[in-house]
């Protein structure tokens, strides 16, 4: 796995400087936002697909590149965000974990286009979609590779995959 060589070099970086950075902007919202600290761990050799009672938030990146930024976090991290973000206890999926998961997603990917768009105003991010199962498969059908990155929340661990191509 990596990151698309071309859009690297486009961008003057390095597939290290990007998830460093990324790991950087993840640590931060997860800091501000939840008031939760996270670590990052080594990038994944290849991509994980299939997942269970886990939340997914994504955001879609469009224009001079495109792209994917997603967090996959287990069901329990995800309500123990959502308790934090709002201030209240939350213990079911429901329409306040979806808001609150797709904000994390949406101001990580804020700040994650503006690696590859200094002004950030030549890539738009979608409106986040999230999506919460017992056991689903997720895969997109574009042919970049995948930057997939783990992250430890106390005893919970959760994933961040990015994609980003011309």
């Amino acid at each position: 796995m990596g990151l698309d060589a071309a859009v690297l070099s486009e961008a003057n970086t390095t597939e290290d400087e990007v998830r460093k950075t990324i790991a950087d902007i993840t640590k931060g919202v997860f800091s501000t936002m939840v008031m939760l600290e996270v670590v990052d761990e080594p990038p994944l050799a290849e991509p994980v697909l299939t997942f269970h009672e886990t939340v997914t938030s994504m955001v879609g990146l469009a224009g001079s590149h495109s792209g994917i930024l997603a967090i996959h976090c287990p069901k329990k991290l995800a309500l123990q965000v959502t308790s934090n973000m709002l201030g209240m206890d939350v213990t079911e999926v429901d329409e306040d974990v979806n808001d609150a998961m797709g904000e994390i997603a949406n101001m990580v990917g804020g700040d994650v286009k503006h690696i590859f768009s200094p002004k950030g105003a030549d890539i738009n991010l979608s409106i986040p979609t999230v999506i919460y199962g017992n056991d689903y498969a997720l895969e997109s059908i574009s042919s970049a590779e995948s930057l997939v990155m783990p992250f430890v929340c106390g005893e919970e661990r959760f994933l961040l995959s990015f994609k980003i191509g011309k």
